[in-house]
């Protein structure tokens, strides 16, 4: 560490790690050094050496970059590339209330849904998704970030932990006590990122996972002893008990700024079954991004713009084009907003045809990436001005701290 020229100000420092800003000397370039005090006795943390290894292997613009590691006796020092801001701050500085203009919404979800199918084609559950872990940058760029509960998975199922995902943002079969769940645990996070964005407040804010359960039930209702049941055969460790039997309120009531399209795809997002939830992939191809009447809106003043996506062009993985031809025939994907409940029908029909998407047992894990021990990068750093980023300001509630930088397997 004699390398660093530090220039330290400590601005804020979060419960497991302090981020800092810094700039590379061989490439001008800002970044953001993620440091982890190491415990003498305990060495490394098993969860930090399954972010790096992680994060290493995800290259894609919607993820944010680990460019290299620096590994000393007494710090872990993650080196990310720069962004300026998280989601919450963005939606707090630039939102209505905390709700982002339409076109900034389907921008911004398009990125998400975009970072996280690349993931779990990947076989990577990020296992924390919300809105302080997805990073903005100058650009409008929006990467997933903060990968330290994050697991590779494959083929047979994995039994996980159900101690992942901040509660407001973690799916009902998971706050029941499910350890075999996959890709739609992410899913569901999404749909209330996706609320959010459009309300401006969580939809779903519980005091603990009971309370959790209660706030989900009392929006999208209470499921029938049959779809327990089923759940309940499909994960056999999740634990029922008797709820009260709340009707499911229309989404259109509960968000009424959201257009039609954007509460289809809230509903298939945020069904109770995860076995229901369309996948990342297949939401990518929901009539909420081909019809944007203008998916180039002109940014307000001061307001950081999105980037341009044009929608219908997909984020070119084999399993999003074959999700495209299987809920949208031609004559569909060209039609306008008088149409919008003829489209959101025909992608019904065609959902009900689909199973539920699942992974090529042949297919590859996420390789391990080695932690590099006092990594060449140390001598390109500058100088570190520490970045307002820290757990300790997150008005939300904390996830529980056994899983971030313990030193117990998930």
């Amino acid at each position: 560490m004699d390398q660093v020229k530090a220039k330290e100000s400590k601005y804020i420092q979060g419960t497991y790690a302090t981020v800092y800003k810094g700039r590379s000397k061989a490439t001008n370039e800002i970044v953001a050094l993620k440091e982890i005090h190491l415990d003498a006795e305990e060495g490394t943390p098993s969860t930090a050496i399954r972010e790096i290894s992680l994060m290493k292997e995800l290259k894609h613009v919607n993820v944010v970059r680990l460019h290299d590691v620096i590994h000393t006796e007494t710090k872990l020092i993650l080196i990310f590339e720069y962004c300026e801001q998280d989601l919450k701050k963005y939606m707090d500085q630039h939102g209505d209330r905390g709700a982002l203009e339409p076109n900034t919404v389907r921008s911004f979800m398009y990125q998400l849904l975009k970072g996280t199918a690349f993931c779990h084609e990947n076989q990577v559950l990020h296992r924390d998704l919300k809105p302080q872990n997805l990073l903005i940058n100058r650009k409008g760029e929006l990467k997933l970030g903060d990968f330290g509960l994050a697991r590779a998975f494959g083929v047979p199922v994995n039994t996980f932990s159900n101690e992942v995902v901040t509660l407001w943002y973690r799916a009902p079969d998971v706050l029941l006590g499910s350890r075999t769940y996959s890709t739609s645990i992410d899913v569901w996070s999404c749909g209330c990122i996706f609320a959010e964005m459009i309300s401006g407040l969580p939809l779903f804010r519980g005091r603990d996972n009971q309370d959790q359960l209660l706030h989900i039930m009392r929006i999208i209702g209470t499921p029938t002893e049959a779809q327990f049941q089923k759940m309940q055969r499909d994960s056999p460790e999740i634990q029922l008990k008797s709820y009260p039997r709340y009707p499911k309120m229309p989404f259109s009531q509960v968000l009424p700024k959201a257009s039609p399209h954007a509460i289809d795809l809230l509903e298939r997002l945020l069904k109770f079954d995860p076995a229901e939830r369309i996948s990342a992939a297949e939401a990518l191809s929901h009539p909420y991004f081909i019809t944007a009447t203008n998916p180039y809106p002109a940014p307000q003043p001061g307001l950081m713009p999105p980037p341009p996506f044009a929608y219908p062009h997909h984020h070119g993985h084999h399993q999003q084009q074959q999700a495209h031809a299987r809920h949208y025939p031609q004559h569909v994907i060209y039609n306008t907003h008088p149409q919008a409940q003829a489209q959101v029908s025909g992608f019904a029909q065609a959902q009900a045809t689909t199973q539920q998407m699942t992974h090529n047992p042949a297919a590859p894990q996420a390789p391990i990436a080695a932690v590099h021990s006092n990594a060449p990068i140390v001598s390109n750093i500058e100088s570190r001005d520490t970045l307002a980023r820290a757990q300790s300001q997150n008005v939300y509630p904390a996830v529980h701290h056994a899983a971030h930088y313990g030193h117990g397997g998930r």
